[in-house]
């Protein structure tokens, strides 16, 4: 494997750097967010290599719960902060947080206990690095179908209330958009799949190939994290759009947008 030394991660930085220049040179808007977002993953990065660098040294059920633990808070925050217009209070964040310990962390525990089979099988080697993909995609699905939910509710409230007085129940009036929201919530990972060894290289796949695997067997794991992901991220977006559909109404059938909050 070849060593990367800190002069050439400041040589990757430049050319982020000069991105940004560029996008505020054509006044796009988004160089101050691309610079912010590229000093976070630098930071961010470097502070969990750190951590599962003491993890592997230390392994313990409960440091490792401890992190996944964070990781599930720290997502199901990000899920609420990319919404146009989220659910208030507790449940802006609660929704996305339950439906991917729901979906996420049964997956990987599953994968750990079942396929993988390791002894412990909490090693954080495998559990963390499959637990932190599993969560990143999920958090993009279920991001992306709470937003389509309740944009949607809101620009076709008439609709649904005119459907609600013509007597239709709550989950009928609601159908169309609740499938549209799942549908955009996976297409993500849909398309991933299709792509998957002809269009891209998988980046799972790409790191143990550049680490020296060998290719069949980075294939394999591939192929594993990517249906561990489908998975994880339809789950996690199916229990998030039932959630999300009930909550838009209250016991009476009645479509309660004021619980609804516009992003600041």
């Amino acid at each position: 494997m070849i060593l990367l030394s800190n002069t050439d991660l400041v040589i990757a930085a430049s050319l982020v750097v000069l991105l940004a220049l560029l996008s505020l040179r054509l006044q796009a808007g988004i160089s101050g967010q691309l610079l912010i977002a590229a000093l976070r993953t630098a930071v961010q990065l470097t502070l969990i290599g750190l951590v599962l660098k003491t993890l592997f040294a230390n392994v313990h059920l409960g440091w490792v719960s401890l992190l996944a633990l964070l990781m599930l808070l720290i997502a199901g925050r990000e899920v609420m902060a990319r919404q146009e217009r989220r659910f208030a209070g507790l449940w802006g964040y609660s929704i996305g947080t339950v439906s991917m310990f729901l979906s996420s962390f049964t997956v990987t525990v599953f994968a750990l206990v079942v396929i993988l089979g390791d002894s412990p099988w909490y090693a954080p080697q495998y559990a963390i690095p499959l637990l932190g993909m599993l969560l990143g995609n999920t958090m993009s699905g279920i991001a992306i179908a709470l937003d389509r939910l309740t944009q949607s509710a809101w620009q076709q409230r008439g609709v649904i209330e005119a459907r609600l007085i013509l007597g239709e129940q709550a989950s009928d009036a609601i159908a169309d958009l609740r499938r549209q929201a799942i549908r955009s919530g996976l297409i993500p990972i849909i398309n991933a799949m299709a792509a998957a060894g002809i269009v891209s290289l998988p980046g799972m796949m790409t790191g143990q190939i550049l680490a020296g695997a060998p290719p069949v067997e980075a294939v394999k794991y591939q192929i594993l994290i990517m249906f561990l992901i489908a998975v994880g991220t339809g789950l996690g977006t199916l229990a998030a759009v039932v959630i999300g559909s009930r909550r838009l109404f209250d016991d009476r059938q009645r479509l309660c947008l004021d619980r609804l909050r516009a992003k600041s």
